[in-house]
């Protein structure tokens, strides 16, 4: 018997039979051709129950491992694919603890294992462990933030661009409703990717736009290319030095143009030397370096301005009073309207403003004057509209950077009138206002009239309220026909909103 099958019960006691059924037939049967014929079957009946104990005892001791490819490669062998699973998840975990802000994907499409069997296989996985280990690599999943079609930073997902668009956009909200969106987001009552525009007593905000066309796309990239929210919001939001072609619309000036560009003068003859500032067109245009930002916010803004009106003043001439002398016998008292605005802004910067409506709050009370009557000349002052049908195209105030100590009007009908009844004290050109009347009107207030294209007056001569006095016209710092008009009190200019009704 071979070495080992002894120890196998079955096998024993096979073997124990055939030597029970030999040996008495040859003690019984001294032929010796069934001698053979039983020495030969007993052969074969103990070859067969050596080649299925060996068989049995083979398959008993064959042992499974897996054979590891790297693509077509074969790298080495392991005891288990669980090995491999477990080096997966440390890999995974130290490529997520080195770059804790970026998404990574450990790349494992190529890794692949086949099982082999081969009796008492002995399989060391540590070799092929670390191999394989030096072999992974891992990628970072990203997007690409595109303005305009160019591409301006990688980030890590469709949440962040959303949460740098909102930074971006809040930069020029007004201060009050910024405040608002702030707290809510520090509370936690909304998260910064949901932000919305909320309104403030002064100021509503209609919208908030981008006006680039901005795209987003998947990519997967090197982990050190993904820029954080901090970082691309600070690039959307610095400006750089590009050119424009600027056009010239109603109210530009080049004091304006400086003052909305923070350029300077020099820089505008510099870039366009054939150039006559008294002689710019609506529509002409004018090429430009200026400090440009990589995006354009657009906001359109509702704006409520409260004016204290002043109160109308009811004359009732008198014989009685000398001439420039006057008793008030009814005090007026002042009332309070609220001028409504569309204001659109880019970047913070105004572009248009629409006068939407005025709604009157509390009624101003007339205040009665006796006026003495011996001279002529002496206003009411009460103010008419000095154009009839007039749009406001500026209102007073501060406007672009500069104080607009008037409103420009426009209007079909461009004569122009005495607002109230005075004595002319200047017709002729003044810098900036181009040809120009100013009216005394012997109350302590004085009027002007500003970019006229002709004057019918002459100084010294008294105009009555309503008259014609010129025609609007496109003259100074003037780029388009429209009338520039001031109320000065005591020689301080006035909002003329508080007394035109």
């Amino acid at each position: 018997m071979m070495k080992g099958f002894n120890d196998i019960p079955w096998v024993r006691n096979i073997w124990r039979n055939i030597t029970q059924f030999v040996l008495p037939v040859e003690q019984a049967d001294g032929n010796k051709t069934k001698r053979w014929l039983t020495i030969t079957a007993t052969g074969i009946a103990i070859t067969v129950v050596i080649v299925l104990a060996g068989n049995q005892y083979v398959n008993a001791n064959k042992i499974a491992y897996y054979n590891v490819y790297v693509g077509d490669e074969e790298i080495g062998s392991v005891e288990n694919p669980i090995q491999i699973e477990q080096l997966f998840s440390q890999k995974r975990q130290e490529y997520q603890n080195k770059y804790p802000n970026v998404e990574m994907v450990l790349q494992t499409e190529d890794v692949t294992t086949k099982v082999e069997v081969a009796f008492k296989a002995e399989v060391d996985s540590e070799p092929t462990l670390k191999k394989l280990d030096g072999m992974l690599s891992a990628y970072a999943k990203g997007v690409e933030l595109k303005i305009d079609g160019k591409v301006v930073a990688i980030v890590k997902d469709q949440e962040t661009v959303d949460d740098i668009l909102n930074q971006v956009k809040q930069q020029y909200l007004p201060e009050a409703e910024k405040k608002q969106l702030q707290v809510k987001m520090m509370s936690g009552s909304i998260p910064a990717s949901k932000v919305s525009v909320a309104s403030a007593p002064e100021s509503t905000v209609k919208s908030v736009d981008i006006v680039e066309k901005v795209d987003v796309t998947p990519i997967t990239t090197e982990p050190d290319q993904i820029l954080s929210l901090e970082e691309v919001t600070s690039l959307l939001t610095e400006t750089n030095e590009a050119p424009i072609v600027y056009t010239i619309e109603e109210g530009d000036t080049l004091s304006s143009i400086v003052k909305r560009y923070d350029i300077t003068e020099k820089q505008i003859y510099s870039n366009n030397p054939d150039i006559v500032e008294k002689y710019l067109q609506i529509g002409d245009t004018l090429k430009l370096t200026v400090p440009k930002l990589p995006v354009t916010v657009t906001t359109l803004e509702q704006v409520s301005e409260e004016i204290v009106t002043a109160p109308k003043v009811e004359i009732r001439k008198t014989a009685e009073l000398e001439a420039g002398k006057s008793k008030v016998v009814r005090p007026g008292q002042e009332g309070l309207k609220v001028m409504e605005y569309l204001v659109t802004k880019e970047n913070g910067q105004v572009v248009d403003e629409q006068w939407l409506s005025q709604d009157v709050i509390k009624e101003s009370v007339t205040e009665v004057v006796l006026q003495g009557t011996k001279i002529a000349g002496q206003g009411s002052g009460q103010f008419a509209w000095p154009v009839s049908g007039a749009t406001i195209s500026s209102t007073y105030g501060s406007r672009w950077g500069k104080q607009h100590k008037g409103i420009d009007l426009v209007s079909g009908n461009r004569t122009i009138m005495a607002a109230d009844e005075g004595v002319v004290t200047f017709t002729g050109n003044i810098s900036g206002y181009g040809k120009a009347v100013i009216i005394n009107h012997s109350n302590g207030y004085t009027t002007l009239y500003g970019h006229l294209r002709s004057f019918s007056v002459n100084q010294g001569q008294t105009v009555s309220k309503g008259s014609g006095i010129g025609v609007m016209g496109n003259t100074g710092r003037s780029t388009g026909t429209h009338l520039h008009f001031e109320i000065l009190k005591n020689d301080v200019a006035q909002n003329p909103m508080k007394y035109l009704n």
